[in-house]
C-alpha cells in the first residue's frame, strides 16, 4: 500500500460517526444544551440594555445545540462536510448584532457547540468557565465610577458662579457639558463625578435662583 492510499484510508476512516451509539449522541446533545441553558443564564444576568430581546435569548442558547448538531453530521461522512461547508459558506446572515457584548455570546455559544460537537466535554466546561469569570470581573469590576448628567435650570442668568461653586463642593470632580443663556434664566448641563448626590441636589436647590435639578446616570464611556 503506498503512501497516499494509507493517507486517503485514515482520512476515510475518520469520518465514524455513523458508528456512533444514539447514547452518545444523546448524550452530546444534551450536555450541549446544559450548556446552552448555563448561557442563557448569564446572558440574563449580565444583559443590560433597555430593550430585552428574548427572541434573541433563545436562539443564542439554541444555536450551541445546532452548532453540535452540525459538527456530528459533518464527522459522519466526508460528502456531507463538504455539502455542508460549501452550504454554509453562502449562508449571509443580515442580523446586525447593535451591542459587542450579544455578539461575545453568541460567539461563545457558537463555539460550545463546535467543542462539544467534537466530544470535549471537560474543554467545554473549562471555557465556559473561564469565559463566565472574565465577564463578571471585568463588568462588574469597573476600574471607575460612571459619572452623573446634572441639569441644573435658574432663573438668573447670572447665577452660574454660584451654581458651579456647589457643585464644587460637592463633586470629585466636573465639567461643563452645555450652557443655554436665555434673557429669562440659564440651563446649563454638567458631567459630575461626586458620591454625595443627595447633599449636591439639596445645596443646589437652596440657591434662590434655581428653579429644579435633574441628577441622571450617564451611560456612556468612561475615559481612565
Amino acid at each position: 500500500m503506498s503512501f497516499q492510499d494509507a493517507l486517503k484510508k485514515s482520512f476515510i476512516e475518520g469520518f465514524t460517526a455513523n458508528d456512533m451509539p444514539v447514547s452518545q449522541i444523546l448524550t452530546i446533545l444534551g450536555v450541549t444544551f446544559l450548556i446552552g441553558i448555563y448561557i442563557y443564564v448569564i446572558y440574563k444576568l449580565v444583559n443590560r440594555t433597555a430593550m430585552y430581546d428574548r427572541s434573541y435569548h433563545v436562539a443564542m442558547s439554541v444555536i450551541c445545540v445546532i452548532t453540535a448538531g452540525i459538527i456530528l453530521a459533518m464527522q459522519s461522512s466526508i460528502v456531507i462536510s463538504l455539502g455542508m461547508v460549501g452550504a454554509l459558506s453562502i449562508v449571509r446572515f443580515r442580523t446586525a448584532v447593535k451591542d459587542t457584548m450579544d455578539l461575545l455570546f453568541l460567539f461563545w455559544s457558537i463555539g460550545e457547540g463546535i467543542i462539544c460537537g467534537a466530544g470535549l466535554f471537560e474543554l467545554a466546561v473549562i471555557v465556559a468557565l473561564m469565559v463566565t469569570a472574565g465577564i463578571f470581573i471585568l463588568e462588574f469590576l469597573p476600574f471607575n465610577k460612571k459619572p452623573y448628567l446634572l441639569i441644573v435650570n435658574s432663573e438668573d442668568a447670572d447665577s452660574e458662579k454660584e451654581i458651579l461653586e456647589a457643585v464644587k463642593n460637592h463633586c470629585n470632580s466636573f465639567k461643563v457639558k452645555s450652557r443655554n443663556l436665555k434673557k429669562t434664566g440659564l440651563d446649563m448641563i454638567l458631567e459630575v463625578s461626586t458620591s454625595k448626590e443627595s447633599d449636591l441636589l439639596k445645596n443646589l436647590n437652596d440657591i434662590s435662583s434655581v428653579e429644579n435639578t435633574s441628577l441622571l446616570t450617564h451611560e456612556g464611556e468612561v475615559r481612565i
